[in-house]
């Protein structure tokens, strides 16, 4: 969503009652994250983290960062890509990665590369005028997915199945209907997610409602359930869906009240037909959650309001930290994890053992 991220603030038009489940107010008792120095000062909100080793960011000003050694990070040049705001980037292995733009009409865009950033290309850009990708995502190296705010009336989904040489665009105007002032936030990359080799999740605010879009056929038709997060501004709702197996979690808040006590995350138990509120702690805007792999039922938790973690799908939740600011968070199967924010922040994950 053009609205952090977007467009004008609504007033608001209910709030949504807290049906808190249980809680743990615990704070792990080692440091959470160390910070990795790197070259930038951009607002980073891609992450995607390939192994222990190899991990690539991306953020405002044509930002690719990319590591493959665990710990120096490397800027890359997009050539003529200073403009763009690169919210999300998607990595193969050490030397093939996309990045997405985010921005109206043509400053959405999708640049790939190769040979680890040596060289660039542009692989699509956004058509419509009105049009602006929010997230991307990929089941394997050769079928993705893009998803932006609504146009004309129905959100904008397009698939690839070549590995982001072409993208057909979705035709399912009633499935993708969307709300007065309904939109998605284009703050980490995860308000796309997708799981197995076809099941794909989108979430929404700020419209009078927060929702979740599921599809089970890579993308081509969709059906929306109501989440419990409050909505009804343009800076309120739902900002990041992660599923694991059937169990799926959703994060947000308002980004505007970054430690506001509201409901700000909610469960699935069968693959995000029906939903019931789960708090994450710590209270406070979350911007994104990402499943562990290979921990069943274990996710992380990161926004403006600091980092969690959940060992059971979202029941109980502990405190990894409450002092750090971050956009988005990524692990790998061996468990090693990096996290970024502003400013060029990037953080390697060093707390308590989660799988």
């Amino acid at each position: 969503m053009r609205r952090v991220l977007t467009r004008a603030a609504l007033a608001a038009m209910f709030a949504c009652p807290v049906l808190a489940l249980a809680v743990e107010p615990a704070t792990a008792s080692r440091a959470a994250w160390q910070r990795q120095a790197n070259s930038s000062e951009a607002e980073l909100r891609g992450l995607s983290v390939v192994s222990d080793k190899v991990a690539w960011a991306s953020g405002a000003k044509g930002t690719v960062l990319r590591t493959t050694d665990g710990a120096t990070w490397r800027a890359l040049t997009v050539p003529d890509a200073q403009a763009y705001d690169f919210r999300d980037i998607e990595a193969f292995d050490a030397h093939t990665a996309i990045v997405m733009g985010a921005g109206p009409g043509a400053a959405s865009r999708m640049y790939r590369t190769r040979d680890g950033g040596a060289t660039w290309q542009l692989l699509v850009v956004n058509r419509e005028p009105e049009g602006f990708w929010d997230a991307m995502a990929f089941w394997d190296a050769k079928n993705g997915i893009v998803f932006g705010d609504p146009v004309r009336g129905a959100f904008q989904v397009l698939v690839t199945a070549d590995g982001g040489d072409s993208w057909q665009l979705i035709d399912d105007a009633q499935g993708l209907a969307a709300l007065p002032q309904e939109g998605a936030f284009a703050a980490s990359g995860t308000c796309l997610s997708v799981s197995g080799s076809s099941d794909a999740w989108f979430v929404t605010g700020g419209a009078a409602q927060a929702r979740v879009f599921r599809s089970t056929d890579r993308g081509r038709n969709w059906r929306a359930a109501t989440l419990p997060i409050p909505a009804a501004a343009a800076s309120k709702g739902a900002f990041s869906v992660a599923f694991a197996g059937g169990r799926g979690l959703v994060a947000g808040g308002d980004y505007k009240e970054t430690a506001l006590a509201t409901l700000n995350g909610a469960m699935s138990g069968d693959g995000g037909a029906a939903w019931m509120p789960a708090p994450i702690l710590p209270t406070g805007f979350m911007s994104a959650v990402v499943p562990l792999q290979g921990a069943r039922d274990t996710f992380v938790a990161v926004g403006l309001a600091g980092a969690g973690y959940t060992r059971d799908g979202g029941k109980h939740w502990a405190i990894l930290d409450q002092d750090i600011k971050l956009n988005a968070v990524g692990f790998a199967a061996s468990g090693a994890g990096w996290a970024v924010g502003p400013k060029g922040l990037i953080v390697k994950y060093a707390g308590v053992p989660l799988k």
